[in-house]
């Protein structure tokens, strides 16, 4: 069931790290499903945080194997799949990459949770082992392994930060202008300072360090995704068989926020506002994470050149406002809660994202009808919520209190 797409003119052999997970998953059928031959590496590590946690997605996913299966049969493509994990297991990935010889490696496989960072010494211990060695381990093995293989890695709109200093946030690179000693007038372009506002955020600034570092020295070839907060559940291709939906994250850890809001609104929990709600947020369906994949794909950068950053995100939201659409929408009731995190009560947040733009992306954008389909998954499984899961309790601080309004299971 491959869609036509010239993708079959230029296929190719891509590995997904963390292809089990809530962008992971989506990608890998998105990139089979266009004819490419996709393998996962996946440790399930997100399955163990569910049972850490013992808060579930609120969609059913099923065993890694019944997957795999369940899309070989519904598209006729099958992928590969190993369970190695990636920060301890340093020569078992070298050793794939020799046998496999991918032609990009699409790197998801980062705790991606910025409360869950936050949780406690051991949890931000944990993610910085995680995230840090994971992408050093994949960027020395690409070199070592002596394979010309484009690199292709999710980051976050988080690493700027949520100041703009009065201008749009550049894709990436800033252009400034230095004196030297002798007072001459030298133009510049460096990294966009970071600013990370939590564990998690910090481990993708260095992320940042690390490609600057591999792409200078061993002409590595990489593009970093800088990308907004992710929306929706399903795609096309999780679409087409029940057994293949995409995560549903609703608890307080791993929830995002519009995502939150509606399934709130669904069960008839409060929808809960961190604070004033003026915090401004980049967003991103989940459809169209997948196709920016796609297209950094079809992108690639020349050896010789610097690493590529696209932003990508779609649009920018105030949470509050975000919180009356969809009270608006569904009829939930506002909760406004103490903010858990350490930051301004308001921001204003402009971003560029022309590069994607550019090479083809038709953006999704909010209308009633996503929102609606969203709602309804949430109201379907909503029987597989567990209401004490969905209060965000970890805090940035250990003097702050988390905001859990009060409310009752009918």
């Amino acid at each position: 069931m491959n869609l036509e797409s010239n993708h079959l003119q230029s296929k190719k052999k891509i590995i997904v790290l963390g292809g089990d997970g809530f962008c992971g998953w989506p990608t890998s059928l998105h990139l089979s499903n266009l004819g490419h031959e996709v393998i996962i590496i996946d440790n399930l590590s997100r399955r163990n945080i569910d049972n850490e946690l013992e808060a579930e997605s609120l969609t059913p996913i099923q065993p890694m194997g019944t997957r795999l299966k369940v899309w070989e049969d519904v598209s006729g493509q099958k992928m590969g799949f190993y369970n190695i994990d990636l920060a301890e297991e340093y020569e078992h990935l070298l050793e794939i990459l020799h046998n496999e010889q991918p032609d990009v490696i699409v790197h998801f496989a980062e705790q991606r949770s910025a409360p869950y960072s936050m949780k406690s010494p051991k949890h931000k211990r944990y993610t910085v082992n995680n995230n840090i060695n994971a992408t050093h381990n994949v960027l020395c093995a690409i070199e070592d392994s002596g394979l010309d293989i484009h690199l292709v890695h999710l980051g976050t709109m988080g690493v700027y930060g949520y100041g703009t200093a009065g201008m749009e946030i550049p894709e990436g690179y800033l252009d400034i202008e230095v004196t030297t000693d002798s007072g001459e007038r030298v133009q510049q372009q460096i990294l966009y300072p970071t600013n990370p506002g939590s564990i998690y955020h910090m481990t993708k600034t260095q992320d940042q360090l690390l490609f600057h570092y591999y792409n200078k020295n061993d002409n590595l070839r990489i593009t970093d995704l800088h990308q907004g907060i992710v929306w929706g559940t399903n795609t096309i291709e999780t679409n087409m068989d029940e057994r293949l939906i995409n995560r549903f994250d609703y608890d307080g850890d791993y929830g995002t926020v519009l995502n939150r809001f509606l399934m709130q609104a669904a069960v008839g929990y409060p929808i809960t506002v961190h604070g004033t709600g003026g915090q401004t947020r980049a967003f991103i369906h989940i459809q169209d994470t997948v196709r920016c994949i796609e297209l950094a794909i079809d992108n690639p950068p020349a050896r010789e050149e610097r690493v590529m950053i696209f932003n990508q995100m779609t649009e920018t939201h105030r949470i509050n406002d975000l919180a009356k659409l969809v009270s608006e929408l569904t009829g939930g009731e506002i909760a406004y809660v103490s903010n858990p995190r350490k930051e301004a009560a308001e921001n204003d947040l402009h971003v560029k994202n022309d590069l994607f733009l550019s090479k083809g992306l038709n953006p999704t954008t909010l209308d009633n009808g996503l929102l609606q389909e969203v709602t309804e998954i949430a109201q379907k499984y909503s029987h597989r919520a567990d209401y004490s899961k969905i209060p965000a309790k970890s805090t940035w601080t250990k003097e702050q209190e988390p905001g859990i309004p009060d409310v009752k299971k009918e």
